[in-house]
């Protein structure tokens, strides 16, 4: 099986009010021998500003992504990268996804049909001893993985560590994988 570990930087929190994507990482692997096949890191010149909220998070100014391709430069390229996957990994999937689809969308591409997204977030409930939806951070610290939060926030960064945390998780028992439906 071939899963990817996905995460974005953004210019603001709804990508359906034009806020969009600055930075992409994507890492693939083959899950059977947690083998990276592929790393994309690319930043993205949004031809907006950014939110101040936003850039205090991530830490980008608009200046750092000057001459950076547009997403509608390297959407066919994500779209491919996408459609070589059988499980999309994600930390916060419910974020990460709907831009990457907005942004496909207005490049006149699609999410891949088929294409599952596995969110480590939704299914690490278990990290927080009350049950809330775990911070990256929170989750690496249940499952004795070390966190840099001054790295944090980097797409990059933050794939490694969901990537980290995926694989802990299966391996240990708290995550079940999606059961492909028969064709």
């Amino acid at each position: 099986m071939k899963i990817g570990v996905l995460d974005t930087e953004t210019t603001g929190l709804d990508p359906f009010d034009g806020h969009k994507i600055i930075e992409l990482a994507l890492f693939s692997y083959e899950l059977s021998t947690r083998t990276m096949f592929d790393r994309y890191v690319q930043r993205i010149d949004p031809e907006r500003s950014i939110a101040a909220d936003a850039q205090r998070v991530h830490g980008i100014s608009y200046e750092e992504l000057f001459g950076m391709p547009k997403f509608r430069d390297i959407a066919p390229t994500v779209h491919a990268k996408l459609s070589e996957l059988d499980l999309l990994i994600c930390h916060n999937a419910g974020f990460d996804v709907p831009f990457v689809g907005v942004e496909l969308v207005a490049a006149g591409l699609v999410l891949p049909p088929g294409l599952q997204a596995f969110c480590t977030m939704e299914q690490g409930r278990f990290a927080c001893f009350d049950g809330k939806l775990p911070k990256l951070q929170e989750l690496c610290f249940a499952f004795g993985i070390d966190y840099d939060p001054a790295a944090a926030h980097a797409a990059d960064y933050d794939v490694i560590k969901t990537a980290d945390c995926f694989f802990r998780g299966v391996e240990r028992g708290f995550y079940q994988l999606p059961v492909k439906e028969a064709a």
